[in-house]
């Protein structure tokens, strides 16, 4: 019975640190995570993202299995984040006339408040005596999880930190959005985009587009808009400091 036992136990912990293991663990988490949210009325404070990334840190911890081994596993979700941002200019195409008309506001919008999310975080974390690489890693904080990892590389930061403060502040962005719409009064579904899309990238436009078309649509420029700017200034703006 002991020998069984054990071999047993050898077997889970073989089967764990196989690289499908990883991969399987993503997607029955994450559905747990979205039928768990489907049945409390798509709350944002259990958004399947927040949900799901808390219970796979803990069974990572738990189960003793390096993160490394995890991220390897998951490459081929990490490589269809590019086709999956490509493919929201759907979406974006289908409500351009309702973008064109507010063009110059959202653009002007989108490149002060990149401006202002990258600052504010760099400035704060070094006042709190970060090192630089932290510095370096929380700089692209603010785009989707794609476009910050290939900044991440340019600037020698480290893609991990950068890929799990982005996530970090796209799940806060999310769970603190209806607080901010509250006490702002926002109830413009274009502005509410911007916000989203700005502040809370890949997961604030994912929740955009569960409240309307043109939220989605609006979230999805500010996305953009705002991964290309920081993508084709902050590499030449690091170099100064």
């Amino acid at each position: 019975m002991h020998d069984l036992i054990q071999h047993l136990l050898d077997f889970g912990n073989s089967l764990i640190h196989k690289p499908l293991f990883g991969l399987l663990l993503t997607l029955v988490v994450f559905q747990a995570s979205l039928w768990f949210y489907n049945a409390c009325g798509r709350r944002a404070f259990v958004h399947p993202v927040a949900v799901s990334s808390v219970t796979i840190a803990a069974l990572l911890k738990f189960g003793d299995i390096p993160y490394r081994e995890y991220v390897q596993a998951n490459n081929l979700i990490y490589f269809l984040l590019g086709p999956t941002t490509v493919a929201l200019a759907i979406p974006l195409y289908r409500e351009f006339h309702h973008i064109r008309r507010l063009a110059l506001p959202v653009l002007l919008t989108v490149l002060l408040g990149g401006i202002f999310a990258a600052a504010s975080a760099v400035g704060i974390a070094w006042m709190m005596g970060a090192n630089e690489q932290v510095l370096l890693s929380l700089a692209p904080k603010s785009v989707t999880t794609p476009i910050a990892i290939g900044i991440a590389n340019n600037i020698g930061a480290l893609t991990t930190l950068t890929t799990g403060v982005v996530v970090f502040t796209g799940v806060i962005g999310v769970l603190l959005s209806p607080v901010v719409f509250y006490l702002l009064q926002l109830h413009d579904p274009r502005a509410q985009g911007v916000v989203l899309g700005l502040n809370a990238h890949g997961v604030g436009t994912a929740r955009s587009f569960e409240l309307s078309a043109t939220n989605g649509a609006f979230a999805t420029l500010a996305m953009g808009l705002n991964g290309a700017f920081t993508a084709l200034t902050l590499p030449y703006i690091v170099p100064l400091f």
